[in-house]
């Protein structure tokens, strides 16, 4: 009398569970907070980058 199927609904489930659940908040947190932050800074970095150039060496155009 063993419990071979005793793994997959026994007390190995609950540990299963919660890994998932970690996981799902886990890509909920980068998803919803943390990309778009990360975005955000990007292209504002990338607009802070050009602000300043333009400052230093003159806006685009041609010479006069």
């Amino acid at each position: 009398m063993t419990t071979e199927t005793a793994g997959a609904s026994g007390p190995e489930a609950a540990p299963e569970r919660a890994t998932r659940r970690a996981e799902f908040l886990a890509f909920l947190t980068l998803a919803v907070l943390i990309w778009p932050i990360v975005a955000v800074g990007i292209v504002g970095g990338y607009g802070f980058l050009v602000w300043m150039f333009q400052l230093v060496a003159g806006p685009p155009g041609s010479p006069h």
